[in-house]
C-alpha cells in the first residue's frame, strides 16, 4: 500500500525563530523553505500528487502557485522542483474538485498530457468529472442524466488520453479515472477502462462516501477486475479499512486529512499511532483575524492580551523542559482564555496533552527537534510542522499494515 500526499505548496522555514517568532530577512519561500520529505526521515509518504488545477488554476480562479513557482516547475520538472528523493514517486491529476461546478472540465487532453510530460511525472490520471451524488439503488440506467453524462464524459476523456499517451510513446504511466454513483456504475467504468488498456485505475468521487459504501463498490469491482490491474483511491484515507481495501486490489491512496487536521480539526490536532490530542491554542494577538476584529471593535484589551499571550508562550516553553510546570502553564492558558472571552474552555483537554507529553515519545525528526512547539496551535510554522508530524504517523501506520509487512517479507 502506497500513500501519496497531495501538494498545496505547504512548506516550513528551517530558520524560523520560535522565541522571537521571526523569519530570516533573507528568506526566499520556495527556495529556502522545506517540504515534509525534506524535514522528516524517512519521508512520510511514498508519493507526491500534484494537480494541474493547483498549478495552473481553473475557471474558479488562480492556483496555489505564484507565476514564478509555476515557471520553475515547468522549467525544472517535478522532481527537481520539489527536491524529491528517489524513493518518492510522482503522480499528476487534474484536480477535479476544483471545477466540480462547471459543465465540463476546463482542460483538453493534449494540455493535460503536456503538463504530465513537460513536468516529468511518473504517472498521470486522465481527465474526469466528479459525479455529485451517490445512490445504491440507481443502477446503470435509472441515474440522473447529469450523472450519466459526467461518467460518459470521463470515459471519453480516458479513451482519448490513452491514445494521446500512445502517440507520445508513453512518457509517463497513464492512469484511467473511474467515476460512478453506485457499485454497478463504478464496476462498469472499471470494465471499460480495462478494455481500453489501462493497468492502473483511479477511483474518483469517493471522498464523501461512507466506508461501507466504498467497500460495496470495491466488492462489485473485484469480480470484473483483471488480476494485474491496480486501483488507487483518490482523496480517501480510511486506515482502519485499508487492509480490506488491499484485498480488493487497492495498492495506493492519497489524502490531506492528517495534515489538515493539525490546524482545522476542533479536537484531533496531534496524532500518535494510538491516540489523538488537542493542540495547545495560543492565538496571535496581532495576526489572528478574529482577535484583531474584537480588538478594533474595543471588545478586547490589546495590552492585556499581549502580556497574557507572552506569559502563555513562556509557560509552555517551561513545561516543555519540566513536566512539573504543568499547573503553572494551565493557569496561564486559563488567564488567556478569560481575556479572550472563550465560551468553552479547553483546559481539561490541555491537561491531558501536557500530562501525556506525546512529543517526547515520538520518533519523528520534527518532534525530536522542536519538542512542545509542535503541540502549540499558533501560526503556520507550528501548525504545518504538526501537520507534517501527522503525516509521519500515517506513513508509519501504512508501513505497519499487514499487507505491507507481507510484501516486505516476500
Amino acid at each position: 500500500m502506497k500513500f501519496f500526499f497531495p501538494d498545496s505548496q505547504d512548506q516550513v522555514s528551517p530558520t524560523f525563530d520560535f522565541v522571537r517568532e521571526e523569519y530570516s530577512p533573507y528568506r526566499v519561500r520556495q527556495r529556502d523553505d522545506r517540504y515534509a520529505h525534506e524535514v522528516l526521515t524517512p519521508p512520510p509518504y511514498d508519493g507526491l500528487l500534484v494537480s494541474k488545477a493547483i498549478v495552473d488554476g481553473s475557471k474558479r480562479g488562480a492556483g496555489k502557485y505564484s507565476e514564478a513557482q509555476r515557471s520553475r516547475l515547468y522549467r525544472y520538472g517535478v522532481r527537481r522542483f520539489f527536491r524529491l528523493p528517489d524513493s518518492v514517486s510522482t503522480l499528476g491529476d487534474c484536480g477535479a474538485f476544483n471545477y466540480i461546478d462547471e459543465e465540463a472540465p476546463p482542460y483538453t487532453v493534449a494540455a493535460v498530457a503536456d503538463f504530465y510530460e513537460g513536468c516529468g511525472f511518473d504517472a498521470g490520471v486522465s481527465i474526469d468529472h466528479v459525479i455529485l451524488g451517490y445512490d445504491r439503488s440507481a443502477g446503470l440506467r435509472a441515474a440522473p442524466k447529469e450523472w450519466m453524462a459526467r461518467r460518459d464524459l470521463s470515459l471519453r476523456y480516458a479513451h482519448d488520453f490513452l491514445a494521446e499517451c500512445g502517440r507520445r510513446g508513453r512518457p509517463f504511466e497513464p492512469v484511467g479515472a473511474a467515476q460512478g454513483w453506485d457499485p454497478d456504475s463504478y464496476a462498469d467504468s472499471v470494465v471499460q477502462l480495462q478494455d481500453m488498456g489501462y493497468a492502473r485505475i483511479a477511483l474518483g468521487g469517493m471522498v464523501p462516501l461512507k466506508t461501507p459504501d466504498i467497500l460495496a463498490c470495491l466488492a462489485q469491482i473485484e469480480p470484473v477486475r483483471h488480476s494485474h490491474v491496480e486501483l488507487h483511491l483518490l482523496g480517501v484515507a480510511r486506515l482502519g479499512s485499508m487492509d480490506r481495501f488491499g484485498e480488493f486490489g487497492v495498492t495506493s491512496f492519497d489524502s490531506t486529512s492528517p495534515f489538515r487536521q493539525a490546524f482545522m480539526d476542533d479536537r484531533d490536532n496531534y496524532h500518535t499511532e494510538r491516540e489523538h490530542y488537542l493542540a495547545l491554542r495560543v492565538p496571535q494577538v496581532d495576526a489572528n483575524p478574529a482577535v484583531k476584529r474584537q480588538v478594533l471593535a474595543g471588545e478586547l484589551d490589546q495590552r492585556a492580551l499581549v502580556k497574557a499571550e507572552r506569559r502563555c508562550l513562556e509557560a509552555l516553553r517551561a513545561a516543555g523542559m519540566d513536566a512539573t510546570a504543568t499547573d503553572d502553564t494551565l493557569d496561564a492558558l486559563s488567564a488567556y482564555e478569560d481575556l479572550l472571552q472563550v465560551k468553552k474552555t479547553r483546559l481539561t483537554e490541555y491537561r491531558r496533552t501536557l500530562t501525556s507529553r506525546p512529543w517526547e515519545n515520538c520518533s519523528c525528526t520534527l518532534c525530536r527537534q522542536h519538542g512542545i512547539q509542535i503541540a502549540i496551535f499558533r501560526g503556520a510554522e507550528r501548525n504545518k510542522r504538526r501537520g507534517f508530524h501527522n503525516l509521519s504517523v500515517l506513513g508509519r501506520r501504512v508501513r505497519a499494515l499487514p499487507a505491507c509487512r507481507r510484501q516486505e517479507v516476500a
